[in-house]
């Protein structure tokens, strides 16, 4: 395989379908009755793929540029409220194929994790803030990082060192980070079951002796810097460098993939347009894996 954006979305695609002839119930429902779509399930993941790698955060002028550019790739393409309708009802499997990715890379299986949140911003103006359908899930947070305030979402992510994403959610912006923590890893027990003394790599705002008094349960070990107060921990020295890997990590969400720019205006078209970014990371670092990349996280291959 050749490092570029026709090689990934073919072996993305061959991935996907390989799974839905695997496990025909991931796919969306729909009726019995009806007509096939003419755009397969595995065509319309990759092709969301590639929108976010491309880095079109209107769909209208994705589904433009995917009937000038894309044809070879995509025989017959639908319209842009047809597109968003479908992938709307594709969370659940583009959920699944994230994990599927990841698993089958070579960094799974690292044992240090870095954690950390990044804003989803979702708004600006007070009369957004009053109409949206969004109300009661985002709020008003702040972004220590940034030193702004923002109306939205956060996005909560354990990634490994490379910036492989295992496991995220997306929360309101005020929602305690080590409370979201822990129910990742109560969600999906197994994450951690298998890895003892695996090593958790976190910012000041994930302390305290109840938190890591339940990390240590799960056998995880948490490194953090010290807060003011406390005795040196161990491990201090080191997490300078380590922080701009998490804070690059975040960049390349908001940077490179439009994070903030999503255009979500409803929960379901928020949490698709987030999962379609964080599988189009995962699809970058899976291909480089397989292809043998120095640079896991290089998405510049693949953004023309």
């Amino acid at each position: 395989m050749t490092t570029d954006l026709n090689s990934l979305a073919t072996a993305l695609y061959v991935r996907t379908d390989d799974l839905l002839k695997g496990s025909p119930e991931l796919a969306p429902w729909r009726p019995p009755v009806g007509l096939e779509p003419q755009l397969s399930d595995a065509e319309l993941v990759t092709l969301s793929v590639m929108q976010a790698l491309l880095g079109f955060t209107s769909e209208r002028r994705f589904i433009r540029h995917a009937r000038a550019h894309l044809r070879h790739l995509f025989p017959y393409l639908p319209k842009a409220p047809g597109y968003n309708k479908r992938l709307r009802k594709a969370a659940g499997l583009i959920g699944q194929v994230i994990r599927l990715l990841a698993v089958d890379t070579t960094l799974w299986s690292d044992d240090v994790w870095v954690v950390d949140s990044t804003p989803v911003e979702c708004g600006r103006s007070r009369e957004t803030v009053k109409r949206s359908d969004l109300a009661g899930w985002a709020e008003y947070g702040y972004c220590a990082s940034h030193s702004r305030f923002f109306w939205g979402l956060r996005l909560h992510l354990v990634c490994t060192l490379h910036g492989l994403p295992v496991a995220f959610a997306l929360t309101g912006a005020k929602a305690d980070e080590r409370e979201t923590l822990l129910s990742l890893f109560d969600v999906e027990p197994e994450l951690v079951a298998d890895r003892p003394g695996q090593i958790l790599i976190g910012d000041k705002n994930y302390f305290g002796k109840d938190f890591e008094a339940q990390l240590a349960a799960m056998k995880l070990r948490l490194l953090r810097p010290t807060r003011k107060g406390e005795p040196e921990r161990s491990g201090s020295q080191l997490f300078k460098p380590l922080r701009q890997v998490i804070e690059s990590v975040n960049e390349t969400f908001r940077g490179q993939l439009d994070l903030e720019q999503h255009r979500g205006r409803t929960p379901a078209g928020v949490m698709v347009r987030v999962l379609q970014r964080i599988l189009a990371l995962t699809s970058a670092i899976w291909h480089n894996d397989h292809t043998g990349q120095p640079v896991m996280r290089a998405l510049t291959a693949y953004d023309h």
